[in-house]
């Protein structure tokens, strides 16, 4: 028996309690917003210490993390070091949005039901706290000396940006690992992913009875002036490629909108958020710059109309740095001999936290439990599931990929 068969052995003689261990976490909300994170960690830092695994906990101080937008966040970080040699941190980040409508089950029960995990965060991504705890648990079963260490980096913030989870730590100096992997899906390994830039836009007029409008301006109007623009822009961003496999062009999407008073009041203001995502090869500047010319240039067409342009977030495009190569190459070879079939190394629209790290210079890859799109997790949808053949897979993966890359 191989040391990989010994590491796949492993994984399925506790995989029941693997299964446990995520259902734990599932099971204690992190909605964000509001944000109330801190007691999430403090949970997960105890189930670890059954492990025999000493969690340091790292609070933001209050006042930052309520000037960002959310109640408490404490990061985690476990260090487990083997000997000289590189640092490999496992990051995965147990904030989550809302469940929101339309459940067959409890978002927060961990229920498990035709080979499934259903609840919040069971694939995006508490899922991957259990991927890479049990495959560091292997790892240490196997007794084999290694060289250098691991580093589970557990965070709270990637939907918000991660400035106040891995880039908070990384701000601090409170890590510096050599290579990262990050919480993702497992029949690919994802080394690029779009950037994002989200604005609040609103929109000023002068509020009025509808019976006399022409008293008024009509701050409705000028949002729709400004939102056909900025739609517009759609039709113009599909000519635009991306070179990376995986991410087609940039795009555009309003998903937030409120204004007004009563039915029979002209609107006097109205606020939108906006969300561009971009990718690798756009400036991120120019970007902006472009977006708030268009909205300049439709509300000037609507007289008497003001606008305030607020970013909320300015998350740069990841983009592979050239020592990821080990990583990747580790992820695809141990895939396919787990998986039975290619695991392609790509880009992704979606874009993460993940860039931070590698804006410190530190070479990372995308990869953890989970299907082969978005869309069949239900992430960020009703009933979010995860198939536990693919948590089972993608820890023994994860395993395999540690012992090649410390040996």
């Amino acid at each position: 028996m191989t040391d990989d068969d010994k590491l796949d052995a492993w994984v399925d003689a506790h995989f029941d309690e693997e299964v446990r261990f995520l259902q734990e976490l599932i099971r204690v909300p992190t909605p964000t917003p509001p944000g109330d994170n801190a007691p999430h960690a403090e949970r997960t830092a105890e189930l670890l210490k059954a492990f025999g695994f000493e969690a340091e906990k790292h609070p933001v101080p209050a006042a930052e993390v309520q000037a960002y937008g959310l109640e408490s966040l404490t990061n985690l970080i476990v260090r487990r070091p083997y000997g000289k040699g590189r640092t490999i941190a496992l990051n995965a980040h147990g904030d989550v949005v809302p469940p929101g409508e339309g459940w067959s089950c409890d978002p927060y029960g961990g229920e498990i039901k035709d080979g499934h995990i259903y609840g919040r965060a069971s694939a995006v991504s508490k899922s991957d706290f259990a991927t890479f705890t049990f495959a560091v648990r292997a790892l240490e079963s196997l007794g084999l000396p290694l060289h250098g260490g691991v580093e589970l980096h557990f965070t709270y913030d990637e939907e918000f940006g991660g400035e106040m989870g891995p880039g908070w730590l990384l701000r601090n100096k409170l890590t510096r690992p050599d290579l990262l992997i990050a919480a993702g899906f497992s029949y690919e390994v994802v080394t690029a992913h779009n950037g994002c830039l989200q604005m609040e836009v609103t929109v000023h007029g002068k509020m009025a009875h509808a019976a006399i409008p022409d008293t008024g301006v009509d701050a409705l109007q000028g949002a729709v002036q400004i939102l056909t623009a900025l739609y517009a822009q759609n039709t113009l961003y599909r000519q635009v490629s991306s070179q990376v496999a995986g991410i087609t062009h940039p795009y555009l999407n309003v998903g937030r909108i409120e204004g007004g008073t009563n039915t029979n009041v002209v609107p006097g203001k109205v606020m939108f958020k906006l969300d561009r995502r971009m990718i690798p090869e756009e400036n991120p500047a120019e970007v902006e710059a472009s977006i708030r010319k268009v909205i300049a240039k439709a509300a000037a067409t609507c007289p008497g109309i003001q606008v305030e342009i607020k970013r909320l977030l300015l998350a740069n495009a990841m983009k592979p740095l050239p020592g990821n190569q080990p990583l990747v190459e580790a992820i695809q070879k141990h895939g396919q001999a787990v998986f039975g079939e290619p695991i392609p190394a790509m880009g992704t629209p979606l874009y993460t936290d993940v860039r931070l790290y590698a804006e410190a210079g530190i070479p990372g890859v995308i990869y953890g439990a989970g299907p082969r799109t978005v869309l069949e997790s239900h992430a960020k949808r009703a009933d979010e599931r995860l198939s536990l053949e693919d948590l089972r897979k993608a820890t023994q993966v994860i395993a395999r990929t540690l012992r090649e890359l410390l040996s």
